[in-house]
């Protein structure tokens, strides 16, 4: 397996485990010194530096949903980096503050981006 086929199947690898909710799965791939960003419009909304960082929001994250689904539309490969843009579909598990209710489906579109250095994934940027 060359090296991007090797980066692209991490991506793959954190996906599956999002879905299926497993925190300790997704993050197996990633630095001690993962840096994530979540950006809406442009504007960074959530930065989070390290992996107890990653992984305590990525437990809390994952109470907001009954279920969650990351498909990949498109993967696009840079020299240490992999767009992805995805097609994403949630079911919330909780009222939301924003008037979002228990039972709503939410789908919205996006991309991330997955920085690498060696076999470790260093930051990841998800954008809506």
């Amino acid at each position: 397996m060359n090296f991007m086929t090797e980066r692209e199947q991490m991506i793959r690898n954190y996906l599956d485990a999002y879905n299926r909710l497993e925190v300790d799965a997704m993050i197996c791939d990633f630095d001690d010194d993962i840096v994530f960003e979540n950006m809406e419009a442009g504007e960074i909304t959530m930065s989070l530096s390290g992996l107890a960082a990653f992984k305590q929001q990525a437990e809390i994250a994952k109470t907001y949903f009954s279920e969650r689904t990351q498909r990949i539309k498109s993967v696009k490969h840079l020299e240490h980096e992999i767009e992805i843009e995805v097609d994403y579909h949630a079911i919330l598990a909780k009222d939301f503050p924003n008037g979002l209710t228990r039972g709503e489906e939410l789908t919205l579109q996006g991309k991330s981006i997955f920085t690498f250095a060696g076999n470790k994934i260093t930051r990841l940027r998800d954008m809506i």
